[in-house]
This record gives structure tokens, C-alpha cells and sequence, in this order.
């Protein structure tokens, strides 16, 4: 599995390249800012990328907004991204233009070894890894749309938080699987959540209900 990194760090990002060339996967290139990542990109056929959100010259979103044009470049591409910090804005960019093959998360979590590699695996086979920091700081502006919806609509949002399934959910409503399915869409709708696949929007949309 190759993989290209894009880290400003030269500590982190040589210590990144053991760690991974160490765990079966291969090192294709190691970038330290947009443009050198943008040529990396353009040149090897590579399974994921791990981007550093915060690079030079500003170091605030330059890593973020060098994944989103990468997989624009390439579509499908999987990114996994960390960050010290949420930057809110463009994460949601990035899961808005598709959650397969999407991962973020901050460094604390890049840590832990296990949990690190693991992630990269998940994204590269087109998985969705989000650090649960970054998915409550997504859902804080997305919870007052709660309001929006109907009763029946919050019914269904409840069960769906039970871990209940769209035929579940109409047994215990008494009510077709087709209009389970339409609440559940106007559910997705009313809370703003990006068009992803609906597994993940389900996530979402429990967290929303839980106020995470």
C-alpha cells in the first residue's frame, strides 16, 4: 500500500515514514508544502495520503485545502488528515465533497500507534475515520436545526439514536418502510448534513439528536 505524506515537520514526517514503511505500507513521497505535495500527487500512483493540516506559509489551513484539491484532481483519492486543532470550515469541505476514503484526525490520537495505523488502513480501503472531537465540534452548529423538525420526524431520529433500522423503525411506528425512508431523508435534510452516504449521515444525525 502506497501512501505519500505531506508534513512540514522534518522530525514528524521521518518518524511518520518509519513508522508506516515499518507496517507494511510503502513510502512514495514525502512533501512539505502544497506545491511539492501537488507534484507528489500528479506523479505516483498512490492507495492514501496523510496531510499535516497546518503548513507553511500561514500554518493554518494550507494542508486542509491541499487534500480537497487533490482529491479534486483525482477523485476518490483517500486522504487521511491530523491537525492539532479542528478547522471546521474546510473539514466539513472535505466531508461534503465525500466521506469514502475520508479520515480526520487530531494529533493526540495520531499518537497512539494502533489506532493511527488502523485509521490509515480504514481510509485507504475507502473507509470514513473522524475523530470524535471533530465530529462534536461539526455537529455544535448543526444542532439548533433540531427544531425543525416534526415530531414524527424526531420520532424516527430517536429510534435511529436506538440503533434501529428503517424496517424496525416502521414496526414500531406502524408505518410503511417508504415513509421511514422519507423521514429519514428529511431528517438529513433539515440538519444540514452533507450528501454522503447514508451510514455516515446516520452517525451524524445520532450525534445531532445526542447533542455531541
Amino acid at each position: 500500500m502506497r501512501v505519500i505524506i505531506l508534513e512540514d515537520n522534518p522530525i514528524l514526517a521521518e518518524g511518520l515514514s518509519l513508522l508506516l514503511n515499518n507496517s507494511g505500507f510503502e513510502v512514495a513521497a514525502i512533501a512539505t508544502d502544497a506545491d511539492e505535495f501537488a507534484k507528489a500527487i500528479a506523479e505516483h500512483q498512490v492507495d492514501i495520503a496523510v496531510v499535516d493540516v497546518r503548513l507553511p506559509p500561514t500554518f493554518t489551513d494550507e494542508g486542509l485545502r491541499a487534500a480537497i484539491e487533490a482529491r479534486r484532481v483525482r477523485p476518490g483519492l483517500p486522504v487521511l488528515v491530523f491537525s492539532q486543532y479542528v478547522e471546521e470550515v474546510y473539514a466539513a469541505e472535505l466531508l461534503a465533497a465525500g466521506s469514502e476514503g475520508v479520515g480526520y484526525l487530531l494529533k493526540d490520537r495520531v499518537s497512539r500507534v494502533d489506532e493511527f495505523l488502523e485509521a490509515v488502513r480504514r481510509v485507504a480501503a475507502g473507509g470514513t475515520v473522524l475523530d470524535p472531537e471533530v465530529v462534536s465540534q461539526l455537529m455544535v452548529k448543526r444542532s439548533s436545526p433540531l427544531d425543525r423538525l416534526t415530531p414524527r420526524e424526531r420520532e424516527v431520529l430517536a429510534l435511529m439514536a436506538e440503533g434501529l433500522g428503517n424496517a424496525a423503525i416502521g414496526a414500531k411506528l406502524v408505518i410503511s418502510e417508504g415513509a421511514v425512508h422519507k423521514h429519514v431523508g428529511n431528517v438529513f435534510l433539515k440538519l444540514d448534513l452533507p450528501p454522503t452516504d447514508s451510514g455516515h449521515r446516520r452517525v451524524l444525525a445520532v450525534l445531532a439528536y445526542l447533542g455531541l
